[in-house]
């Protein structure tokens, strides 16, 4: 089956526009300060989308829950972080980043790392984030939408299935050093579960799907 068409808008990066693959929107904003993109279905909603502003489609999502579950569910905090992680493959080459929630500004960004998993990538941008705050005093909620990296952050231990090998020693080590700083730390920042179904896709998502 071929691989449904994608169009990328770039409202903030080198050169904002409508980008129809992945690779040229990631030339855009991959390392830009404050960088604000997002991807859509058809060639008219990205170009209605590009009209407008980042904030005006963040999380924008048509959710098939009943009115009464998404009054039951809320709204996402804005003033919060986001973290996800993008792997192709299972395992495969893993980036993770963390964006503020309100206006998907880039805070960090992380590899590719070979042999990965997308929980294993959930689970360190969880840890650096709180790792990354700490010092800083900054005590909002991170939100994430895997439970398995929460429960594992929340556990202090990545209980992944992956094995290691020389391929993803760096990994392996990351993994490592975010247990030692879990069981030698205490944090304040709420973790969340960022719920998709109801809000759409997580500020943080990579925009690959």
């Amino acid at each position: 089956m071929a691989k449904k068409q994608k169009y990328y808008v770039v409202w903030t990066g080198r050169k904002p526009g409508i980008y129809t693959n992945w690779e040229e929107c990631s030339a855009q904003v991959t390392g830009y300060p404050g960088q604000a993109y997002k991807s859509f279905e058809s060639r008219d909603a990205a170009e209605k989308a590009y009209r407008g502003t980042y904030e005006d489609y963040m999380g924008q999502h048509v959710s098939n829950l009943s009115p009464q579950q998404l009054l039951e569910i809320g709204k996402p905090i804005l003033a919060s972080y986001s973290v996800d992680a993008a792997c192709a493959g299972n395992p495969g080459p893993l980036e993770y980043r963390c964006v503020y929630t309100e206006t998907g500004r880039e805070i960090f960004k992380q590899g590719p790392f070979e042999r990965g998993t997308n929980n294993i990538g959930e689970f360190l941008a969880i840890v650096h984030a709180l790792a990354l705050f700490k010092p800083q005093g900054i005590t909002l909620p991170i939100y994430s939408d895997s439970e398995n990296a929460i429960s594992w952050v929340q556990e202090k231990k990545c209980k992944t299935n992956l094995q290691p090998d020389d391929r993803n020693a760096t990994l392996f080590d990351l993994i490592a050093r975010a247990e030692k700083w879990l069981a030698g730390n205490e944090y304040g920042n709420p973790i969340l579960k960022w719920e998709t179904e109801a809000w759409g896709e997580i500020p943080a998502d990579f925009g690959r799907k």
